[in-house]
């Protein structure tokens, strides 16, 4: 009887049931592969709305900041870089603090050991080397006292020649030092003229001013540059006497109209520049 209940009973069925993990497309590799791709993808279009929202003076000031080219301080020369102008380090742009090209300055000088040389550049009125050198290196380091100095300085290059100490002052895009084409001075003119003026008055040596222009379209009829160059040398010079500078001390105002570009293109806006040169005694 115990076998025959036993062989009535229901026969146990073992399943067994395999569980994969992780493969096929049940996987999260392409989770992650797709999250990298959407967020290279919302960067890129996030670039492209930041380049079409921003104008083209932002952008230089976003490039300038994380890769500077133009003076931003006081170890720039006043050139534009990468923009269009000189290197901060070309032969003619002369560094603030002497790290431009083949610059014969270093650093600029305590303040004491320059108002010691300032003094006796003064005093003697000999208008050597010595005395125009240390009469530029006093004007670069004014561009360290304060951001309205900087800014100033930017408009600002200077070289020594045979003929003397050249400071040069020039347009920046931003910031023309004539209002338009006239010979009305802007205010930023006005403050240049102010600082030169205090820089100039620690020498006696004589003083030319030469106005330059760049190039206008030759279709003009009235071809303005000859009249406009002589003019705004004329308001230079009126304007660095009112700031203090002797009278007397002016020997020659000139303008060169377009005949001396700075710049291999003629209509450049650095070309637009006025010349300040501390005359040699010596010569």
């Amino acid at each position: 009887m115990w076998m025959a209940a036993q062989g009535n009973a229901a026969p146990v069925i073992i399943k067994r049931k395999k569980v994969v993990s992780g493969g096929g497309h049940h996987g999260g590799a392409w989770k992650v592969a797709y999250a990298d791709f959407v967020t290279a993808m919302m960067a890129f279009f996030l670039l492209m709305w930041l380049l079409n929202a921003t104008t083209e003076k932002q952008r230089k000031g976003i490039s300038d900041y994380f890769n500077p080219t133009i003076p931003v301080n006081r170890i720039s020369g006043g050139g534009d870089g990468a923009f269009g102008g000189d290197s901060v380090f070309a032969e003619e742009t002369i560094a603030h603090t002497g790290t431009g090209a083949m610059s014969r300055m270093g650093a600029a000088p305590p303040a004491d050991t320059e108002a010691e040389g300032a003094s006796r550049g003064s005093a003697n009125g000999d208008g050597s080397a010595d005395t125009l050198d240390t009469i530029e290196r006093t004007l670069l380091a004014r561009g360290g006292e304060s951001a309205t100095m900087e800014r100033l300085m930017q408009h600002v290059v200077t070289r020594v020649t045979d003929e003397g100490l050249v400071i040069e002052i020039f347009d920046l895009p931003d910031a023309p030092l004539f209002d338009g084409d006239t010979s009305g001075p802007s205010p930023i003119m006005l403050e240049i003229t102010k600082l030169l003026a205090e820089v100039l008055a620690l020498t006696t040596n004589e003083i030319a001013v030469n106005g330059h222009l760049r190039s206008y379209p030759v279709t003009l009829i009235d071809n303005p540059v000859w009249d406009l160059s002589a003019d705004r040398a004329q308001v230079t010079r009126g304007m660095l006497e009112d700031a203090g500078v002797v009278a007397d001390r002016m020997q020659r105002i000139a303008g060169f109209a377009d005949r001396r570009p700075a710049t291999t293109d003629p209509q450049a806006l650095r070309n637009n520049r006025i010349e300040i040169i501390l005359l040699r005694r010596d010569r």
